[in-house]
């Protein structure tokens, strides 16, 4: 499968934006983008009007950037979307909270959707007793995500249940004590925090 191997701070960078991509060290001051908050490459400063293709081809990569997923299975969650009753694009982002990856990190049991990704597909979670180590795993209304009984013992694990549990969404429920949470809606637009302008991404999927 492909990956993007580069620097995930010129992302970050190319979109004018903080897509929050590295956990902790972007609250921090060696972030990159705070120390220099243009396009990465020798014209990043040079000012270009933008046309409105170039606006929607910048919110379509932001999202997928922030979510981590590629141009494929990206369009494939547009076409899920739009075959769903309501407003596509809220449809999307919905699909898209739903996976399983974002659910962890959601929790706060990963510091970034990276994190949250390799901690998956390393095997260390169950959803309704079962073993489930696909990033894209779309949960459900009433789904238990579960740490392994044979992980929690691990440090990082351990440490985690020491945490206090930090803003939730109203959506998900998580015990930190048991290392377990519970999907107890289905996301809504105004359950997600991230500045995407959803209607754009429409827009140029529509064309």
């Amino acid at each position: 499968m492909a990956k993007y191997t580069e620097s995930k701070c010129r992302l970050c960078r190319r979109e004018g934006a903080k897509l929050f991509l590295k956990g902790e060290r972007c609250f921090k001051g060696v972030c990159a983008f705070e120390k220099r908050p243009v396009a990465p490459g020798q014209h990043g400063m040079s000012r270009k009007k933008v046309s409105e293709y170039g606006l929607q081809l910048r919110e379509k990569q932001k999202c997928k950037r922030i979510y981590g997923v590629l141009e494929g299975q990206f369009r494939k969650y547009y076409e899920k979307a739009d075959r769903m009753k309501g407003i596509t694009g809220e449809n999307m982002l919905s699909l898209l909270e739903r996976r399983l990856d974002n659910v962890i990190f959601r929790m706060g049991i990963g510091s970034s959707r990276s994190q949250a990704r390799q901690l998956v597909t390393h095997s260390h979670f169950t959803v309704n007793g079962r073993n489930v180590n696909i990033a894209s795993y779309q949960v459900k209304v009433g789904d238990v995500i579960a740490v392994k009984e044979t992980k929690k013992d691990n440090k990082y694990f351990a440490e985690i249940k020491q945490m206090k549990v930090g803003a939730m969404p109203k959506w998900l429920e998580f015990d930190p004590e048991a290392l377990s949470g519970k999907v107890i809606a289905l996301p809504t637009r105004e359950d997600i925090d991230i500045q995407i302008a959803e209607h754009m991404i429409v827009e140029l999927y529509s064309k």
